[in-house]
C-alpha cells in the first residue's frame, strides 16, 4: 500500500515546492492548511500543472496529520509550537515527521538572514519536545530554494538529515534523494540541526547579496 505524505503548512512556498517534487516522484501527497479550502485550492492548481497522475489533495492540517504515514513541517517557526500542540492527539504512532523548520529573525519581522534564539537548541529540538513519543522525527531538507523546487529541474544541492532515530533518517534521506540533482547525507544526531538550520541564513544572505534565489551547498570528498 501506497503511504500519504502530508505537508504540513504546504500552501506557502517550500510546501508547494516539496508537494511539487514528491507528487512528481509518486509520492501520494496531502497538503495541509489551517484553511482546508486553501490547500484544496493549492492541491488542484498543483495537480493540474504535473499532470491528471498526480496524487495530491488538500485538507485542514489536523486531518492531513491524522491519514499520514510521513509528514513534512513546512510553517514558519513562530507558528511551530501552535500547530504542534493541536496535532497532539491527531498522530498515528509510527509516524514520521519531518521538520524543515528554520528559526529565522523574519518570523517575528527580523532580517531574514538572522537566526532567532531557541531556548531548545534547534527548531527540531523544539519540535522534539512538542510531538509525542510515538512519533519519529528528523531535521532535514532546510536548505533547499522554494524557487528551485518550482517545475522539474535538477537541483544542485547537499541536503543535510539529522536525526536519533535510524528509521526517521532513513525516510528524509531517501524522500531528499527523490529530488533530481539531491544528494541526502548523514548529519548525524538531531542536535546538529542547530548548524544546519543556521546553513539557511547564511544562504539566504549570500541570495541578497548576489542577487540570486539559487544559492545550495555541496560537500566534497564524500563516498556518493
Amino acid at each position: 500500500m501506497a503511504r500519504t505524505i502530508a505537508i504540513l503548512g504546504g500552501t506557502g512556498p517550500e510546501g508547494l515546492g516539496l508537494a511539487n517534487r514528491l507528487a512528481r516522484a509518486g509520492e501520494r501527497i496531502v497538503i495541509g492548511s489551517r484553511d482546508a479550502q486553501r490547500a484544496t485550492d493549492a492541491a488542484t492548481k498543483l495537480r493540474d500543472a504535473i499532470g491528471a497522475s498526480a496524487q495530491i489533495e488538500g485538507a485542514a492540517n489536523a486531518a492531513a496529520a491524522a491519514q499520514c504515514d510521513t509528514a513534512l513541517l513546512t510553517i514558519p517557526f513562530n507558528g511551530m509550537a501552535g500547530l504542534l500542540k493541536e496535532l497532539k492527539p491527531a498522530w498515528k504512532p509510527g509516524t514520521v515527521v519531518i521538520d524543515t523548520t528554520v528559526p529565522l529573525a523574519a518570523a517575528v519581522g527580523g532580517a531574514p538572514s538572522k537566526m532567532l534564539g531557541v531556548w531548545q537548541g534547534s527548531a527540531a529540538e523544539a519540535a522534539r519536545e512538542l510531538l509525542p513519543k510515538e512519533v519519529s522525527l528528523a531535521a532535514a531538507l532546510h536548505n533547499l530554494s522554494a524557487s528551485l523546487l518550482e517545475g522539474d529541474a535538477a537541483v544542485e544541492c547537499d541536503v543535510l538529515v539529522c536525526s536519533d532515530d535510524e528509521k526517521a533518517k532513513q525516510v528524509a534521506s531517501e524522500l531528499a534523494n527523490k529530488i533530481p540533482g539531491v544528494r541526502a547525507i548523514n548529519g548525524g544526531k538531531l542536535e546538529n540541526a542547530r548548524i544546519v538550520e543556521s546553513i539557511t541564513a547564511l544562504l539566504i544572505g549570500l541570495n541578497i547579496r548576489h542577487k540570486v534565489h539559487s544559492a545550495g551547498i555541496r560537500f566534497t570528498g564524500l563516498p556518493l
